[in-house]
């Protein structure tokens, strides 16, 4: 079997670029391991996560309301039968509809397990009735949209369903009375945020000395406020997990650091320290495509690897690990195999944490300002001089700018609260087009909306904000 363009991996790279080629016309055939087209971001990832973060954001509203408005309600009563029935359903849904999509767009889907055999051949490993006569699949060009999967270093790797992962966690076993989840990044902080909401203790214990390593400091403070209420005070900063071990059907973990010292047992445990690119086992050494030392393929702008054959997009092919900037990848390959000018060159990548309070940004940040020594001005607009976050009883948040003062341009925004995930949009569009400032206070924002709260980060710059008094600063 001979296809012009084959796609080895169906997530949100992988299908975004069969279809897109199929679009234009090429004869494509998508290759996916999984039953199911979605990826881990549809599987057990983002989607799934999500669809469980709004029935906490709902538990901890109630809670809200009881605790600030008077309005009493009785405890939940939680079917975790149904809850995951639900999740799923979701899943099931949008990856059936994927299915649907490639068979309308003469996407040829395979479920297989590709290995390069050379440079131009798949070896298709699998017994579904979709794979060829022969196991063989060469193609003309070859876009790699594997993914990747969750990191579980060696010594925690026990034999125990009780240690999970993020995909183990998703699944929702049960609603254990204790979760300790190791790694104080974004994926353990939504689970932990869904786990606790669902009535489970939940503790985190993290290396470095604060949460979200490598974001901006001043975005992690209302959050970490909010956890530390959550979680009841059980986030331990500087801390090793030295050991884990199964002791009567529970997971006994030793501790080393100045904030948890010492062997406790929790009922489950969660590992989430980060993903790892599938790059091995797929026979990427029978090309010419180079892996760099942490398991990413290398590419150019145009998503071309050493190997004139095959592209690469995604996870695979490096940092950020967002579904989003796969996507776009996805655009710009299969404009590169068809021999189109292009490149991936995005002034702003925009990333979520969906938590409560969301964090979200975009661009240039303050600490990363900081340490290439360059000139910027903040612009800082507290969510407490807004009516709207008033109103929701919600105004730990603030919308921050870093605006270039010689030229008045946005490089950079970050937002905390409520809503960030959705408002970062404005100001992704706002770099992308090399913005001033002043564009985004001309522009009229409905009121009374967070919204408001970009343009009025904005007027804090100039000292024109109605809301706030501070003298004017610029012409």
């Amino acid at each position: 079997m001979h296809s012009q363009l084959v796609v080895l991996g169906g997530g949100p790279g992988g299908y975004a670029a069969a279809f897109l080629a199929a679009d234009e016309g090429l004869q494509v055939t998508l290759v996916e391991a999984e039953p199911r087209l979605g990826g881990t971001c549809l599987l057990r990832g983002c989607i799934p996560s999500k669809a469980l973060l709004h029935v906490a954001r709902v538990i901890s509203e109630v809670h809200e309301l009881q605790h600030d408005w008077g309005v009493e309600f009785s405890p939940p009563s939680i079917s975790i039968d149904k809850l995951r029935a639900r999740k799923d359903k979701v899943i099931e849904t949008l990856s059936g509809g994927l299915k649907q999509l490639a068979k309308r767009r003469n996407v040829a889907v395979i479920q297989a397990k590709g290995v390069f055999e050379n440079s131009t051949t798949l070896r298709l490993e699998g017994s579904h009735e979709s794979i060829p006569e022969g196991g063989k699949l060469t193609f003309d060009r070859c876009i790699l949209a594997t993914g990747s999967t969750p990191s579980m270093p060696p010594n925690f790797q026990i034999g125990s369903d009780r240690v999970m992962d993020s995909t183990g966690a998703l699944n929702l076993a049960d609603i254990p009375q204790s979760l300790l989840v190791i790694g104080g990044g974004y994926i353990g902080l939504e689970m932990g945020t869904v786990y606790a909401n669902l009535g489970t203790k939940v503790s985190v214990v993290e290396l470095t000395d604060g949460l979200l390593p490598g974001a901006d400091r001043d975005l992690v403070k209302p959050l970490q406020k909010n956890l530390q209420r959550l979680f009841e005070d059980r986030i331990f900063l500087n801390t090793k997990v030295g050991s884990i071990g199964v002791r009567d059907n529970s997971v006994e973990v030793a501790f080393e650091g100045p904030a948890k010292f010492g062997v406790e047992r929790y009922d489950r445990v969660l590992v989430s320290v980060g993903r790892r690119p599938n790059s091995r086992g797929i026979g990427l050494e029978n090309t010419r495509v180079e892996v760099n030392p942490r398991g990413f393929a290398v590419c150019d702008k145009q998503q071309r690897t050493a190997d004139p054959h095959i592209l690469a997009i995604g996870d695979v092919a490096g940092e950020p690990m967002l579904a989003h900037k796969a996507s776009h990848e996805a655009k710009v390959a299969v404009e590169t195999a068809m021999g189109k000018a292009t490149a991936f060159d995005k002034a702003a990548i925009p990333a979520v944490v969906f938590t409560d309070p969301e964090i979200a940004w975009a661009g240039l940040m303050q600490d990363q300002a900081v340490k290439e020594g360059r000139e910027v001005e903040v612009a800082v607009y507290p969510w407490a001089a807004s009516g709207r976050a008033q109103a929701l009883g919600r105004t730990e948040g603030f919308t921050k700018w870093i605006i270039d003062p010689k030229t008045e341009r946005v490089l950079g925004c970050g937002i905390v609260g409520p809503g960030a995930g959705e408002l970062i949009a404005e100001a992704v569009l706002a770099i992308e087009m090399g913005c001033e400032v002043r564009d985004l206070t001309e522009s009229i924002h409905p009121h009374p909306t967070l919204s408001e709260t970009v343009m009025n980060a904005g007027e804090i710059f100039y000292g024109t904000a109605v809301e706030m008094y501070k003298p004017k600063k610029h012409a």
